[in-house]
C-alpha cells in the first residue's frame, strides 16, 4: 500500500495525513480516479473534490473518467470452425478417375501402411475404413475384413502376465477388433481359420476379440440353415426374374406354374407399337385351378393391390385374383378322416369322465378369407396392364370368361425399391378405382 502512495514530491504521511485517509487515497487510486490525487496532496476536504488527473501517474484521463471502462464487453459469438477431414481421409480420395471399388479399397488401406510404418493411428483408420465399405462395395468381402485386421500391429497387445489377462490390456485396440467382427456379423459373414489366426497373432487367445470369434463360430453354424425358406444373397437384376424369385417364394405349392405374360419392351424398340410395355409375370396351382372352375358366375371376383413384398434390400409388389367368403349356408364341409386331421382328435366318441374343469372348445384365432385364385407381378398397376393378365388368365381357366371381374387398386410408390434409396420409384398409378357390382358397364368381364 505504501508503495502505491512513494511518488516524486513527498509521501502524503509525512504531512500528518491519517491512516484512513491514506487507505481511501489507495482506493481511489485502484479505481482509477484521478481527482483524488491532486485533491488529497493540497489537504483539501474529500466533499470537495475537483475533477482533475495526476500529474505524476502516467494514466489516460479518458479511459478512466468514462463509466464505459467499469462495464464489460459482451463476448464476441464464436465462429464455427471450418469442417475438417476425418483422420486418414485422404488416402481414400487418391484413387484415379474417382473409382470407388475393391482395387482403390485394397489400395488405400496398403497405402496406409506403406506410408505410416509405425502404424500410429492404425484405430481411427480401421474405423473410417470399417464405415467406408458400403461406399466401395466390400461389405460382405471376407478377404477384405482380414486386410483390415492385419493393420493392427503384431504381438503387441498379447496379455503377458495374469493381472493383463484379468484386466482389459489396451481396451481400445480390442475395442475396435470386437468392432470389425461386428460388422462380419451383421452382414452375415463366417469367420475361418485365417480370422482366427490373425486375432490369436494380435490380441491372443485369452481376449475379449477372440471370445467373440468363439461366440460367432458357435452359433453362426447352428443357424446357417435355419431358414426353411432362404432368398438368395444376390437378388437378380432383371425384374421378370426377380418377379419369379418373389411369387415362388410365396407360394406354398411346388407344383404351381410361373407363366410370363409379357416380356418388358425396351423404350428404345421400334418395331413394337407400344414400346413402354411393362412385364406381367402370374403363378397358379392345380388347386386354384379347379376352384376358379367351381366358382359361382353370378359371384363376382376381384383384383387387389399392390402388396408388398420385400426380398432383402428390394421392395416388389403383387395383386392377387380373390373372391369373397362364401355364406354359412353355402359352404360345403368336407369331412377329413381323424388320421389326416393335423388338430386330432377333433372329436371324441367315447364317453369319458369329465369333471367340471375340463375346457370343451378350443381357443384358436383364425380369420376366415376368400379363396385366392391366382397372383401377379407386373411393371405397372394400373388396370389397363391388370387387364391383359386376366386375358392371359383366360387360356388356362375358360370358366373365368363367365366370371365378372372387379378391380379395387390402390396407391404405390413403385414397382422397385431399395433400402439406400438408389433406385428411383416409378410414378404412382392413379387413384383408388372401386367397381360397383350392380353397375354392368364398369364390370371388366373376361372377354373385354
Amino acid at each position: 500500500m505504501l508503495s502505491l502512495l512513494s511518488w516524486p514530491g513527498g509521501c502524503p504521511t509525512e504531512r500528518g495525513m491519517s491512516w484512513a485517509q491514506a487507505i481511501l487515497l489507495a482506493r481511489g487510486l485502484s479505481r482509477g480516479w484521478g481527482g483524488i490525487c491532486g485533491t488529497a496532496l493540497t489537504g483539501a476536504p474529500f466533499s470537495q473534490l475537483p475533477p482533475q488527473s495526476p500529474r505524476a501517474l502516467h494514466c489516460s484521463s479518458a479511459t478512466h473518467n468514462s463509466d464505459s471502462s467499469l462495464v464489460p464487453r459482451p463476448p464476441e459469438p464464436l465462429r464455427k470452425p471450418a469442417k475438417a477431414l476425418a483422420p486418414h481421409e485422404e488416402l481414400f480420395m487418391q484413387a484415379p478417375d474417382g473409382a470407388r471399388d475393391k482395387a482403390s479399397f485394397v489400395r488405400a488401406v496398403q497405402n496406409f501402411g506403406q506410408h505410416n510404418v509405425h502404424k500410429r493411428g492404425h484405430v481411427d483408420f480401421i474405423y473410417l475404413a470399417l464405415r467406408k465399405m458400403r461406399e466401395y462395395g466390400v461389405e460382405r468381402d471376407l478377404a477384405v475384413y482380414h486386410l483390415l485386421l492385419d493393420v493392427f500391429p503384431k504381438e503387441v497387445f498379447r496379455p503377458r502376465s495374469v493381472f493383463q489377462k484379468i484386466f482389459i490390456h489396451y481396451p481400445r485396440q480390442q475395442e475396435c477388433g470386437i468392432a470389425v467382427l461386428e460388422q462380419m456379423e451383421n452382414y452375415g459373414l463366417m469367420p475361418n481359420k485365417e480370422t482366427e489366426f490373425l486375432l490369436i497373432q494380435i490380441f491372443g487367445r485369452k481376449s475379449y476379440p477372440m471370445l467373440k470369434f468363439v461366440r460367432m463360430q458357435l452359433w453362426f453354424s447352428r443357424f446357417k440353415n435355419i431358414n426353411p425358406f432362404p432368398v438368395p444373397r444376390d437378388l437378380p437384376q432383371d425384374p421378370v426374374d426377380l418377379a419369379r424369385l418373389g411369387l415362388r417364394h410365396m407360394e406354398p405349392d411346388l407344383s404351381a406354374r410361373v407363366t410370363v405374360y409379357q416380356m418388358p419392351s425396351s423404350k428404345d424398340s421400334i418395331d413394337t407399337a407400344d414400346p413402354t410395355e411393362p412385364h406381367i409375370v402370374g403363378i397358379q396351382s392345380p388347386d386354384q385351378q379347379a376352384a376358379l372352375a367351381r366358382h359361382n358366375p353370378a359371384r363376382p371376383i376381384f383384383v387387389e393391390g399392390p402388396f408388398s413384398l420385400w426380398l432383402r434390400n428390394k421392395c416388389v409388389y403383387y395383386h392377387i385374383l380373390r373372391a369373397d367368403l362364401l355364406p354359412p349356408e353355402e359352404r360345403e364341409v368336407e369331412e377329413i378322416p381323424e388320421e389326416w386331421n393335423l388338430y386330432y382328435p377333433m372329436q371324441l366318441d367315447l364317453d369319458y369322465g369329465r369333471s367340471g374343469w375340463d375346457d370343451y372348445q378350443f381357443d384358436i384365432n383364425e380369420v376366415e378369407e376368400g379363396p385366392i385364385f391366382a397372383m401377379c407381378m407386373a411393371g405397372a398397376h394400373d388396370q389397363a396392364t391388370l387387364a391383359k393378365w386376366i386375358q392371359g388368365l383366360q387360356e388356362t381357366n375358360p370358366a373365368l370368361a363367365q366370371i365378372p371381374v372387379v378391380f379395387r387398386l390402390a396407391a404405390s410408390t413403385g414397382e422397385l425399391l431399395a433400402s439406400s434409396g438408389l433406385e428411383e420409384p416409378s410414378p404412382p398409378p392413379p387413384e383408388e378405382q372401386e367397381e360397383e357390382e350392380d353397375d354392368p358397364q364398369r364390370q371388366q368381364r373376361g372377354q373385354s
